[in-house]
């Protein structure tokens, strides 16, 4: 019996240890880095503002109720499940998405689907997350209007899909940072951002603001990440259930400390 109730006792310790903690510091609410918990007081690495100590249940409670705006920019000729799957993945977690160009001309994806954006570069409005994928990526990267554009936003998060991850380099988000892309254009990639230490074989990093995806099918994969990031796990467990994609791997990608993001 002694040795029965040592046992429950020791597992009882063992549980408490790798309880989640009931409080964590966050950086006030000022619609840029409000998400990331840190384990102890100090300042905000991204605005310098004073973290404060808040419960983590409520600040979860307060994070799912919010309405995050997203804008996908797609340019002509993208990829078409590049920026379709993070779409539904988005949609369904109960975001709100929408398309954004450099005009509003309707946009042909990969010659066969076409797209008309909902906003141009000249109204578009402020966004939580703002997103580029691949496809013809270099209409966007090497269009001066659209790169300063997007040096202009302030979102929460920057994500990429594919060679999308091209246009945020362009931008100078990339330097310093560990990123990804479409397995092809891993070599191009260090070449076109030589500041950023470019990884292959892996489905996604996330560097704190800057996520970045491999190709195609791996954008799911990003995209499910980061509502699990922001709603948590069982969030993006009922969009993977729902749009029946069952080769999710939560722990699949790279996670890496938070990193400060070099807007110019």
């Amino acid at each position: 019996m002694k040795v029965f109730l040592l046992n429950i006792c020791l597992l009882l310790l063992t549980a408490g240890a790798f309880a989640q903690p009931k409080t964590a510091y966050y950086c006030p609410p000022c619609g840029n880095c409000d998400e990331t918990a840190y384990s102890k007081p100090g300042k905000c690495p991204y605005c310098g503002m004073e973290l404060v100590q808040e419960n983590v249940a409520d600040h979860q409670k307060k994070a799912e109720h919010q309405t995050y705006k997203v804008l996908f920019y797609l340019q002509d000729g993208v990829e078409v499940l590049d920026f379709a799957g993070p779409l539904e993945v988005f949609s369904y977690a109960g975001f709100d998405v929408s398309i954004v160009s450099k005009t509003k001309t309707p946009i042909k994806s990969q010659g066969i689907l076409t797209v008309t954006p909902d906003y141009s570069i000249a109204d578009a409005p402020p966004a939580d997350i703002v997103a580029f994928f691949g496809g013809n990526s270099g209409v966007a990267s090497n269009d001066p209007a659209v790169i300063s554009w997007l040096q202009q936003q302030k979102p929460k998060y920057y994500f990429s899909v594919c060679t999308g991850a091209f246009i945020m380099g362009k931008a100078g988000l990339l330097d310093g940072l560990t990123v990804t892309t479409f397995h092809e254009s891993i070599d191009n990639l260090k070449k076109a951002v030589p500041k950023a230490k470019v990884l292959s074989n892996v489905r996604f990093v996330d560097n704190g603001r800057v996520i970045t995806t491999a190709g195609i099918s791996a954008g799911i994969d990003g995209a499910l990440h980061l509502v699990e990031k922001i709603r948590g796990r069982e969030a993006a467990k009922q969009a993977a259930k729902y749009i029946e994609y069952d080769k999710w791997v939560p722990e699949q990608g790279l996670v890496l400390a938070p990193q400060t993001v070099a807007v110019r």
